[in-house]
């Protein structure tokens, strides 16, 4: 997993609505952190959801991809099996 490295910071401008910004400036004075904090921390967790939804769906991919190559593997000794019956 990728560790948290101290980075340079960069400014990003966002529109959001009015609604969403009077919501995000009230979680911000109840968790007692700046808007700027919240806005990276809710970035940051969004990524690894992401993140971790794609390698959980890459992982299923590659055991079904697995399974389907045992599959295979296990027909090319049917023949074989049935001779020691």
């Amino acid at each position: 997993m990728q560790q948290d490295l101290p980075s340079e910071k960069v400014r990003l401008n966002i529109q959001i609505s009015s609604e969403l910004k009077s919501k995000l400036f009230q979680v911000s004075a109840l968790q007692g952190k700046k808007v700027s904090v919240l806005v990276r921390e809710s970035i940051e967790e969004k990524i690894k959801q992401t993140e971790k939804r794609m390698f959980e769906q890459e992982m299923k991919q590659a055991y079904l991809d697995l399974a389907q190559e045992n599959l295979e593997i296990s027909k090319d000794f049917e023949h074989i099996d049935a001779e020691n019956l």
